[in-house]
């Protein structure tokens, strides 16, 4: 059983940064996925076991980073640049592997989410 928690939320202004953390999510490829009020749950960014290879949504790339920390057992948000539009609860999510890395059916663990506000 895999418990995640998240945690690094809160309210910025646009072209601020936040990082986000998940902790506790072992020896898994893990993701993070965010829902906006009247939305569905969509895909932000991946990493594998190692942290060696990452994979992001278009709208985030160049914007947010994600790195695991194998040490410390968690998986990090950097986000940078924030917009309105980036405005969701913010979801941890991790599996023992897939090839659907953007598909939330595909991860059966979850944290609870964090809500990230950006105001322009």
């Amino acid at each position: 059983q895999v418990h995640l928690v998240e945690s690094g939320g809160g309210s910025v202004q646009a072209g601020d940064s936040l990082r986000l953390s998940c902790a506790a999510t072992g020896r898994t490829f893990s993701a993070w996925f965010r829902q906006a009020p009247g939305k569905e749950r969509a895909f932000v960014a991946a990493v594998d076991y190692s942290g060696d290879v990452t994979y992001y949504a278009d709208s985030v790339k160049g914007r947010f980073t994600i790195s695991r920390d194998t040490a410390k057992n968690t998986v990090d948000l950097q986000m940078n640049s924030l917009k309105p539009d980036d405005t969701a609860v913010y979801y941890c999510a991790a599996t023992i592997g897939t090839e659907k890395y953007r598909v939330p059916d595909e991860y059966p663990y979850w944290g609870k989410g964090t809500q990230v506000t950006v105001s322009s």
